[in-house]
C-alpha cells in the first residue's frame, strides 16, 4: 500500500471517531535532517489594502501549513481545504487520488499592516513548504501536495513572480525553486477532522517527525513574527 493510499484509509477511521490514528501514517526521513533556510525579505511587496487579505498557498499536507500560519503575527485565521480543481471533487478521498487537480492548501486570512503577503511568502518558502521538492512534500508524493501559490489579484501575481525571481538570482536555495504561480480559481474547506490537526495531535508521528520542527524553525528564525498562542480554525467559526 502506498503512503496515499495508507493516509486515506487512516482518515476514513478518523472520519469515524478515531481520529488518534492518523498518527500512524508511514514516515520516511524526517523533517529535521531538512535545513531551514531563511529567505531573504521581499524586495518588491503589493502595497496593503484596507481591511483583512487573503492568501492562498499549497504545499505538502495541509496539517503542517496550517500549523505553521496559525503561529504568525497578523495573522487572523487559516483553514485547511483543497484547490486547483473542482467544488464537486474537493473531498479527501477523491483528492488524495491526485487525478482531481486538486492539491491540500490554505487559506491564510490577515491583516497587511501587522504582516504583508511578502512576508507571508517569505515564511512558506522558508519554513513552511520544500519550495525545490518535486512531485510532493517530504513523505507525500503526488500532485495533491505540490506547492503552489494562487494568486488571487495582479499585486499578488506581481509579488511572487518577483520573490521567486529574487530567491533564484541570490542563489537563496541549493536547488531550483520548483514552486508554481497559478490564478486563483477557488478554495474549498476541509473536512472539520482536518481542521488544527497539529495544535490537538502534537504527539502524532506524523506531526512530531515532520510538522514540529517547521514551529521551531519558525520561531527561531522569524522570532519577531513568533505567536506563542495559535489561532485556532475552528474557535474562529
Amino acid at each position: 500500500m502506498n503512503r496515499t493510499a495508507l493516509r486515506t484509509g487512516l482518515v476514513a477511521l478518523a472520519a469515524a471517531g478515531g481520529m488518534a490514528l492518523l498518527g500512524a501514517r508511514t514516515l520516511t526521513g524526517s523533517a529535521d535532517a531538512e535545513t531551514f533556510t531563511r529567505a531573504p525579505a521581499p524586495a518588491y511587496d503589493a502595497p496593503a489594502g484596507p481591511g483583512l487579505a487573503t492568501a492562498v498557498l499549497s504545499g505538502g499536507c495541509f496539517w503542517g501549513m496550517q500549523g505553521v500560519f496559525e503561529h504568525v503575527k497578523g495573522v487572523r485565521e487559516v483553514v485547511a481545504g483543497y484547490a486547483g480543481g473542482a467544488a464537486a471533487s474537493a473531498h479527501y478521498e477523491l483528492v488524495s487520488t491526485g487525478v482531481t487537480g486538486h492539491a491540500e492548501s490554505i487559506e491564510i486570512r490577515f491583516d497587511p499592516r501587522e504582516v504583508s503577503y511578502g512576508e507571508i511568502l517569505r515564511i512558506f518558502f522558508s519554513v513552511a513548504s520544500d519550495p525545490t521538492q518535486v512531485g510532493g512534500q517530504y513523505p507525500d508524493e503526488g500532485s495533491q501536495y505540490r506547492s503552489e501559490i494562487w494568486a488571487i489579484d495582479a499585486g499578488q501575481r506581481a509579488t511572487a513572480r518577483r520573490y521567486i525571481a529574487q530567491l533564484s538570482a541570490s542563489h537563496a536555495f541549493a536547488r531550483p525553486i520548483a514552486t508554481r504561480i497559478d490564478p486563483f480559481g477557488g478554495f474549498y474547506r476541509a473536512e472539520s477532522y482536518h481542521q488544527d490537526y497539529l495544535v490537538h495531535h502534537p504527539d502524532a508521528p506524523y506531526i512530531a517527525t515532520y510538522d514540529a520542527p517547521r514551529l521551531k524553525a519558525l520561531k527561531a528564525l522569524f522570532p519577531d513574527a513568533w505567536r506563542g498562542a495559535p489561532v485556532l480554525t475552528l474557535a474562529a467559526r
